[in-house]
């Protein structure tokens, strides 16, 4: 019997089913505006007007089997179901009007006691081809028996909502029902909504089986000993994961359970902004017949691409299976992690290159996710910008950021995890009087995690925020190790610390009604005298 999506209300009969890649290039490069193929055989496509994700757009159906457990507010947005049935019946009609659809079928988690079978039917070539990479692909028997499926999206990003519509804010509208399992996306054709979508389920159905899932990726070495690596965009995640030590777990959605660590996607969404062989050989090799480059600029002659022209936009991407990855982990599960390490790029110049911490420290930075990014030279403003975003990903979060905290202090616990703070950001000084943390240092610092090198080193405990930080690094100059002795201006030093410790002090007040005491108590308590 052929394959249909009647159940659904979609009666269209041409469709493709987990296509193969020049099916895909095929049908993109012939119908789909703007299509081309890069000098290396990647599939170069435009996302339309929209090149990033939508999160106001955002909406969750408010139903009363999930309510209580979802952190409601500026993230997680409520909607009632008669409004997501609107949307979905506009999405639906829509998909309806197209001579052809496509339908992805795959999983989302290596585990295959926690995977999830999920379903995405869009109009799209190049959305196809983007969630066959990011998702783990079925084997031809999985996929003959692959049954009805755990979610669905419907995609009908290249059809507008409509703004008379109640709670619609914009022509974009991206709705999740956890009851109906269904995703409902329009007015946006940007393909990380989907990818996201699928991370946000997760979020919110892995800590029912007492599993964390994380924003994250994670490396294994020889000796099968795991480490996840959190950082917000700029920390160098991405770049500090690629370790050619070390096999390449997954570079940014993953789950922790009893057995150990998976990757929840089948591919990696690379950012490709300023990318080149040197500073990035595994993403840049990993650019060939089968990778999607989206909203990348290029020659219209030799197809060559420009990867530091962002007229287009910034958040330009490479989409690939993970196994374009020469030192991936396949399949992509490994055992219990020994080492969790939150990378900050601090442009106060206050953090210290290295630091040890308690569980409970742990739990209270990674409800803070903080980093610090350069402000932009406007009207001569070269003051750093505090940023903070909970559990390293607050906009994928459904619970609030205790549940996941939580879990990460008990599974360090039970596990004896050993938990790093790792600043590459600025030291010597502040953004504009300090240097950017040299590469090197941090890989050396990274390196000695792994090696275990830090085991027997003195260390110094910071008087404010209380982690520990070693005196000594193989390869790495100690006298920058502790950022106070960097600085030459010592008063300026204890006066920008205590700016940094208030932005923490006052960016945690909004979690303390519903965090446990001792994760607040592991914060910084005592402000320097400025």
């Amino acid at each position: 019997m052929a394959f249909n999506l009647k159940q659904y209300g979609i009666d269209v009969e041409k469709i493709y089913r987990n296509s193969s890649v020049p099916v895909l290039y095929e049908l993109g490069l012939r119908l789909e505006k703007g299509t081309a193929i890069s000098d290396v055989g990647a599939l170069l496509v435009y996302s339309g007007e929209k090149t990033g994700r939508s999160p106001k757009d955002k909406r969750i159906v408010k139903q009363p089997e999930s309510e209580n457990n979802i952190d409601w507010g500026k993230v997680n947005i409520d909607l009632d179901e008669h409004t997501f049935m609107v949307n979905r019946e506009r999405a639906i009609d829509y998909l309806n009007t197209r001579e052809h659809l496509f339908v992805v079928d795959a999983f989302a988690g290596w585990d295959p006691k926690y995977r999830l079978k999920v379903r995405i039917v869009c109009t799209r070539a190049y959305h196809s081809l983007f969630m066959q990479n990011m998702l783990i692909k079925p084997t031809e028997e999985e996929l003959a028996n692959f049954g009805e499926p755990d979610y669905v999206i419907f995609n009908g990003g290249a059809f507008p909502a409509n703004t008379y519509t109640s709670k619609m804010t914009s022509k974009t509208s991206v709705d999740l029902d956890l009851e109906r399992k269904e995703f409902v996306i329009l007015g946006t054709e940007y393909a990380g909504e989907m990818k996201k979508g699928i991370f946000s389920i997760m979020n919110y159905l892995m800590p029912l089986k007492q599993v964390m899932p994380m924003h994250c990726s994670a490396n294994v070495g020889e000796e099968g000993d795991v480490s996840i690596l959190f950082g917000l965009s700029g920390t160098g995640k991405t770049t500090l994961s690629a370790d050619p030590k070390r096999k390449l777990i997954g570079d940014d959605e993953h789950c922790w359970t009893d057995d150990g660590v998976f990757n929840v996607e089948g591919g990696c969404y690379a950012k490709a902004i300023n990318l080149t062989k040197e500073n990035e050989p595994d993403i840049y090799n990993a650019i060939k017949f089968g990778t999607v480059l989206e909203n990348l600029v290029y020659d219209p002659e030799t197809r060559e691409v420009d990867y530091t022209d962002t007229s287009i936009t910034e958040n330009t991407r490479a989409s690939y299976p993970i196994n374009f990855i020469e030192n991936a982990q396949i399949p992509c599960v490994a055992g219990q992690p020994k080492n969790i390490i939150f990378l900050t790029c601090d442009a106060f110049g206050v953090l210290p290159p290295i630091s040890k911490l308690t569980p409970e420290q742990a739990s209270y930075h990674f409800i803070s996710g903080y980093t610090a990014k350069v402000a932009g030279t406007e009207m001569g403003v070269t003051e750093p910008e505090a940023t903070f975003s909970a559990c390293f990903g607050a906009a994928f979060m459904m619970w609030h950021p205790n549940k996941y905290a939580t879990l990460l202090a008990e599974k360090i616990k039970k596990h004896n995890v050993t938990t790093w703070l790792v600043n590459t950001g600025w030291t010597g000084g502040a953004y504009g009087k300090g240097s950017r943390m040299k590469l090197k240092y941090t890989r050396a610092m990274i390196d000695a995690i792994h090696s275990n090198a830090f085991a027997n080193v003195t260390t110094e405990a910071d008087p404010h925020f209380g982690f520990e930080i070693p005196t000594s690094c193989p390869d790495v100059p100690s006298e920058i190790l502790i950022p106070r002795n960097t600085w030459d201006n010592k008063d300026k030093y204890d006066e920008t610390k205590n700016k940094l410790i208030n932005l923490f002090q006052e960016n945690f007040k909004k979690f303390e009604d519903k965090v446990d005491t001792y994760i607040v108590e592991a914060g910084p308590k005592v402000t320097v005298e400025s």
